[in-house]
Formats: C-alpha cells, structure tokens, sequence
C-alpha cells in the first residue's frame, strides 16, 4: 500500500506534531476489517533525513510517548463514536495486536527520504501477516522509496527484549478476548479518553469509568495494591473495594468492573 501526503514542509524541517499526525494518517490507511473486528497498525517504522533526525535527537522519547498516547486516543475516539469508516451494519470495535504500539525514529543515511519528509512503515503486528502489505506513507508527494529489507533489518536491530512480566490479566471487553501483560509498577485502567492515558484501555459502556482503577507493584516484594477510582466501583473476589482507598491485591484475583467486566488478574513471582 503506497501513499502520499501534500508538500508542504520540504523547507521548513519536520516537527514531532507532523510526524505525530502522519503516524495517525498512516494507521488510518493501514487498518484490517475482520468480521468482527477491525485490527489497526501497531508497530511503526518513521525514517527522516539525517539532518532532521539530528535536531530532534533530543526530544525523541518525548515525540514517541507523545505518539503513542496520540494513536490510543484516536483508537479510543473511533470506538467511542461507532467506528470512523462505518459503512452501516453493525459495529465492529478496534484493536490492535499487541499490548501497545512500538514506534521507532530512524536516520535515513541512504538518502531515500528528502529533507522536510517523514516516510512511515507499518505492520499489524511483529510477524508481517499473511496478504497484508502494510502501510507505506510520506509526507511530501512522492513514492516511498525505504526498502523492505532495510526495515526489517532495523526493526530486528532495535527491539527491546522482552520486558519482565509481574503479573497477567484476562478479560474479555468489546473488543474480544484479550491478555495484559504487566510490565510496570503502576496500571491505570478504564476508558481513558482524548485527554486521559489508561495503561490499559477497557472498550466498554460508559458505566466503566475513564480511569476505573489502579493497580501498584511494590519492587520490594512484588506485591501489588488495588485502588477504586470509580463512579460504579470495583470488586475484589466477589468484596466491593471503598473508593479511594488503596487495599492489598491477592496473586490470584477476580477483579470486577462496575459489574460490566472481569478480570482476571494473576501475579508472577
């Protein structure tokens, strides 16, 4: 899939907001309708010249983060309002693969990408999928010029091993059935929305708050803690938590969402 935006920024040098925007264009461009789903691009190759690469090298982790909230806010924006390319029938929600979306800024040194230009490539997941391209995408009006190969190398060469999972939670939302991966000290969890990050994004009625709850790891023993930050509340194993107050996480754990959701929560030690 090949795709091309309108010259606009070729003298003036790109910035982290185009290159935020043209990720949300290329994931649009990019997405898979399934039967019951609709799975969006979650891994993000962005190359620029290397004069521009240069001068946002010190705000690169800054544009990332700010990519990745931008890209689960849009995502959570499609769901909430029905899905952006309905076409009638009923509502398919949207997803993507993994956990969380994995974008990465290389230096062009082949000189495919002009200056001012930003060329995206894209993947559902890890493993490319069988007879779906990808999305392809640039900012200035040109074919992408990136080759495969070239991306593929430098995806291999900059995944981080994989981090440590604390803990494991199921649950089964909107989307389908699903599995979180723990691999930080603190968890927001609920709907979140354009204006509020949520770690982890329950695609439901508004019954779940936006930020539901909130899970804490203590690095000294790993053990976690369970907080309700909810209008409609949060049940541990069957005993509705008080809102507000930060109580002890068995590892093994039922947790219920405004009676709307479980999930399913279980510690690794």
């Amino acid at each position: 899939m090949s795709q091309s935006g309108t010259k606009h920024e070729a003298r003036t040098g790109i910035s982290g907001q185009t290159i935020i925007d043209q990720l949300i264009r290329n994931m649009e461009l990019g997405r898979l309708e399934m039967a019951y789903s609709v799975l969006l691009p979650c891994i993000y190759s962005v190359y620029l010249h290397p004069d521009d690469f240069e001068r946002l090298a010190g705000v690169q982790d800054l544009i990332k983060d700010d990519a990745r909230r931008a890209l689960s806010a849009r995502m959570a924006a499609y769901n909430r309002r029905g899905g952006l390319f309905r076409r009638g029938g009923p509502h398919r929600p949207y997803r993507i693969a993994q956990n969380d979306w994995w974008v990465e800024l290389f230096s062009d040194s082949d000189g495919a990408v002009p200056p001012g230009d930003v060329e995206i490539h894209s993947e559902l997941n890890d493993v490319p999928q069988p007879g779906y391209r990808g999305a392809k995408t640039t900012l200035i009006d040109r074919e992408p010029s990136v080759t495969a190969a070239r991306v593929a190398r430098d995806r291999a060469s900059t995944r981080r091993s994989p981090d440590r999972v604390f803990a494991e939670i199921r649950y089964q939302d909107d989307s389908g059935p699903q599995t979180f991966a723990v691999t930080q000290d603190e968890v927001s969890i609920g709907r979140g929305g354009e204006d509020l990050w949520v770690d982890l994004p329950l695609y439901a009625s508004d019954e779940v708050s936006r930020e539901h709850v909130r899970l804490r790891r203590d690095p000294a023993d790993g053990s976690f803690a369970i907080t309700d930050k909810s209008r409609n509340g949060t049940w541990v194993n069957g005993r509705r938590l008080s809102r507000g107050v930060e109580e002890s996480l068995p590892d093994r754990a039922e947790i219920g969402v405004a009676e709307v959701l479980k999930l399913t929560f279980e510690a690794r030690r």
